[in-house]
């Protein structure tokens, strides 16, 4: 199992039709299509998981204010969903939030998968909420710094 940035046109298609697969024909959340405005942003990050070569999940983040994240459209196709998927397309979007500063990481889960969040260590962040039309719980998710090792140091304070 592998999870990278779809950043060529080949696999962004593969990320897109995953997600009009489950949101739009499984799952009927929209009705002609889920992308949006923030699909043509450019600090946008569409994740394409891909299993034995198969593309078979996506996640998408974006920053929202400084320090802050929200992933959104985590879908797994229904073939891959007993392959473990989610956790790792999970922890490749908080991972990569992180590495590029972030603080925190926010979503508005499907209320079903708010046990599966807990176990990745995401808290309930508020009440039950309507989100795209569907019942969704707001979770957030302490990001933590990455290895200076990786980064370099903060720069000093003045």
């Amino acid at each position: 199992m592998l999870c990278r940035p779809a950043s060529d046109a080949a696999s962004r298609a593969a990320h897109h039709a995953i997600r009009h697969a489950v949101f739009v024909e499984e799952q009927g959340v929209f009705t002609l299509s889920d992308l949006d405005a923030h699909d043509a942003r450019d600090d946008v990050i569409h994740v394409l998981a891909l299993y034995d070569g198969c593309p078979a999940g996506t996640v998408r983040l974006h920053p929202t204010g400084p320090g802050e994240w929200l992933g959104d459209r985590l879908a797994v196709l229904p073939e891959f969903r007993s392959a473990s998927i989610g956790g790792p397309l999970v922890r490749f979007a908080v991972a990569t939030a992180s590495a590029r500063g972030g603080r925190v990481m926010h979503a508005h889960v499907q209320v079903a998968n708010e046990r599966f969040f807990h176990r990745l260590g995401w808290s309930t962040a508020g009440e039950v909420e309507t989100y795209v039309g569907q019942p969704h719980v707001p979770m957030s998710i302490a990001l933590s710094p990455v290895c200076t090792w990786l980064t370099g140091p903060e720069p000093a304070s003045a």
